[in-house]
């Protein structure tokens, strides 16, 4: 079976021209903030808002403050975002051409001298922040926050996902069903390709496409228990070039013969974009009457918006067995 091997280590994208009935790849580009996650709508209580005086107002926002202060501190903390918050840069490779592969083990990143003006020494100096930013993201929260920091974390995404009737494991029970991941056995693999351990399969692909900060962005990621259905890689900040730039850069990276796409989320900056690319777009809508939510979306509405716009891949089936 012919497989491409994404940038991240131990995850096969399964090639779908390897059989003529094979479903072709789906490309799922996410908005992140009142999407996959809430915290804009808690802190300034929008999301309490909707439910005409049901939800507890105080409450919404204490949440939100609450995670506000968790993204800053392991931002901060573990990401270097005091010294490279003027920096954004729309995603993690963006400066992998300034890496030199230097062993980062004993860097000292006080006192390296990033500063101004923003030259090849200092991109460098990024570069190598950026690459361990990756290597931590992948490693998860577990391996860098004590045992006290885990249970305030664990309780916040309880209490909050409680308030939210579901919402936060809701989005991250879809975002599952999108990659449809499965285990490979050994005796799938070629020698070309076979890891020391058994890799996981990733049939479709979740980009995060966000319009705040890279490195706030990949906490927030982190925080929210996104990081094992979003890889690091696939974590775009539109801060400063826009929604269609980085759907531009995922067309080109992804786009294929049996490639398809759809973008999901709440603002009007990446439904014009999708319109731009001709993608599907669903619009997520806080309101609890509405479908297009968290819980409330499924996978079934999902693919009825990508049939509008491709057509059904059952259908082609039926034609080729013809």
């Amino acid at each position: 079976m012919a497989e491409i091997v994404d940038r991240e280590p131990k995850v096969i994208l399964q090639d779908s021209k390897s059989s003529k009935t094979s479903k072709p790849t789906t490309v799922y580009i996410w908005d992140m903030d009142e999407t996959l996650i809430l915290l804009k709508s808690l802190l300034d209580g929008t999301y309490a808002g909707v439910f005409n005086g049901l939800k507890d107002t105080r409450k919404c926002f204490e949440i939100g403050k609450h995670w506000e202060n968790h993204i800053l501190q392991l931002s901060d903390d573990f990401f270097f975002y005091e010294q490279i918050e003027n920096y954004n840069e729309p995603f993690l490779d963006a400066l992998s051409e300034y890496d030199d592969g230097r062993d980062l083990s004993n860097y000292d990143f006080k006192n390296d001298g990033l500063s101004s003006p923003y030259d090849d020494p200092n991109k460098r100096k990024l570069a190598y922040r950026h690459r361990i930013i990756a290597e931590k993201y992948s490693q998860g929260l577990h391996k860098v926050l004590d045992e006290h920091k885990i249970k305030l974390w664990n309780d916040l995404y309880s209490l909050t996902d409680s308030y939210t009737d579901g919402w936060l494991s809701s989005a991250h029970a879809v975002l599952e069903q999108t990659s449809e991941k499965t285990n490979l056995s050994a005796s799938d693999l070629s020698a070309e390709v076979a890891p020391a351990s058994i890799p996981t399969i990733c049939k479709n692909i979740n980009v995060l496409v966000t319009s705040g900060s890279l490195i706030p962005s990949l906490a927030k990621c982190l925080l929210y228990r996104l990081d094992d259905v979003i890889t690091a890689n696939n974590v775009y900040s539109s801060w400063e070039v826009g929604k269609f730039q980085c759907f531009s850069w995922i067309k080109e990276r992804f786009g294929g013969p049996d490639v398809r796409f759809c973008a999901i989320g709440d603002g009007i900056e990446e439904c014009e974009a999708a319109e731009a690319m001709t993608w599907p777009f669903i619009k997520i809508d806080l309101r609890p009457t509405s479908q297009h939510r968290f819980p409330g979306l499924t996978m079934d509405m999902i693919r009825s918006y990508i049939n509008v716009i491709y057509g059904s891949p059952d259908a082609e089936e039926e034609q080729i067995e013809e």
